[in-house]
């Protein structure tokens, strides 16, 4: 174990919240998708030359967690993305949503430019967080829960970030859930990601196909791709792609993918599988 990962394993709930008094206790947490104003945000320095929509999305309220996955409280987006803060062992929850078209093709997308963290990288049809709010916190504490939670996240930030319908989500297809991998990888400063990443699987049903519609403001491009196809842009040096997303890819995606028929040996994993 890395001296990094018994730092994070030792800190207790109090601790985090000793260090980071900007975090709101779960107890107390508003249950509202973001904390802040934008007009704060705007002036603070880190986000100086930064696009004005996406500096609004660093108010949303991550779910803080401690080394078990168990939620803290609420903390902004900025705050968790800082890797000043990261290096003390601040850890989020995320999500990342690998969909597949019923001929077995996984939707890529390319970062936009305005991105803060990670931009202009191609990486998974959509990665963000479940935000502290009662419907994507996962109340219970019980990981069925937070496995619904982040389904709930991944339907909303389908539709943002693609312009997937929640409806078409819902109805058109099926979600299965893989498992959770702990990471932490630095950006372009001062940002980086510290997560329990939920990993999901969403299979379009057979005969139906989904609307999809991108915010320009979230990412630049998508393809479809085989495995063929994604392993020659793995090899395309021009190609650059997200730190979570080569991890997924080099540990699980392939063998995942090969299964697509019939995930059940494969999913509902109950481990943390830790990457640090």
């Amino acid at each position: 174990m890395s001296e990094y990962a018994k730092l994070v394993e030792h800190l207790s709930a109090n601790d985090i919240l000793d260090k980071f008094p900007e975090i709101i206790p779960l107890q107390k947490r508003p249950n509202s998708k973001s904390s802040e104003s934008s007009n704060e945000n705007s002036k603070d320095a880190v986000f100086s030359g930064h696009d004005e929509e996406q500096i609004k999305l660093m108010n949303e309220n991550c779910i803080v967690l401690d080394w078990n996955d168990n939620a803290i409280g609420a903390g902004t987006k900025k705050l968790c993305h800082i890797m000043n803060n990261i290096e003390l062992g601040l850890l989020h929850r995320a999500f990342s949503v690998f969909l597949f078209n019923e001929r077995g093709e996984l939707l890529l997308q390319q970062r936009a430019s305005e991105k803060i963290t990670f931009p202009n990288l191609w990486t998974n049809t959509c990665c963000s967080h479940p935000l502290c709010i009662d419907d994507e916190l996962g109340l219970s504490g019980q990981l069925s829960d937070k496995v619904q939670g982040a389904k709930v996240a991944a339907v909303r930030k389908l539709e943002h970030e693609l312009g997937i319908p929640e409806d078409e989500t819902r109805s058109k297809g099926t979600f299965h859930f893989l498992n959770r991998i702990h990471y932490m990888a630095p950006s372009n400063p001062p940002w980086g990601e510290h997560e329990i990443d939920y990993i999901l699987f969403y299979k379009v049903n057979s005969g139906e196909e989904l609307t999809v519609e991108p915010n320009l403001n979230e990412m630049r491009a998508f393809k479809w791709v085989t495995q063929t196809r994604l392993k020659e842009m793995f090899d395309d040096p021009n190609l650059q792609f997200t730190p979570w997303f080569k991890i997924i890819c080099n540990s699980y995606l392939f063998e995942w993918w090969a299964k697509l028929n019939d995930l059940s040996s494969v999913e509902n994993d109950q481990k943390i599988h830790r990457m640090l």
